[in-house]
């Protein structure tokens, strides 16, 4: 058991690599596939890094959070920009969950009727 007195450890951050250790070939592979796709591409890496910035707030990742505003600022990004990323992501999950009104609304129409 550990001794860490909360979920959230900012060490653990750099303990990352070590997820290879209990699966070796899955931990690879995504490694593997996690480079690949933060090359450069039809996306600059600034961009890709601005959009996992955007990504690690709606999926809540503190370690993500933590990662990609540290890569934003290394590739360039200023505050101004990595918080417009972080708006469009609130957006969007405002959005989305704003959406499933209308499956709520059809269910009570056809509750109601």
């Amino acid at each position: 058991m550990s001794n860490s007195t909360n979920y959230f450890n900012p060490e653990d951050l750099k303990k990352f690599g070590n997820i290879t250790a209990f699966q070796e070939a899955m931990g690879k592979k995504f490694f593997d596939w996690y480079g690949e796709v933060f090359k450069e591409g039809a996306l600059t890496a600034r961009e890709k890094s601005l959009i996992a910035l955007a990504v690690a707030h709606t999926v809540q990742c503190p370690y993500c959070i933590d990662a990609y505003s540290t890569d934003c600022l290394a590739k360039g990004a200023d505050e101004e920009q990595m918080m417009e990323a972080v708006h469009v992501a609130a957006a969007i999950k405002g959005g989305a969950t704003l959406v499933y009104g209308v499956q709520m609304m059809n269910h009570v129409k056809d509750q109601s009727m």
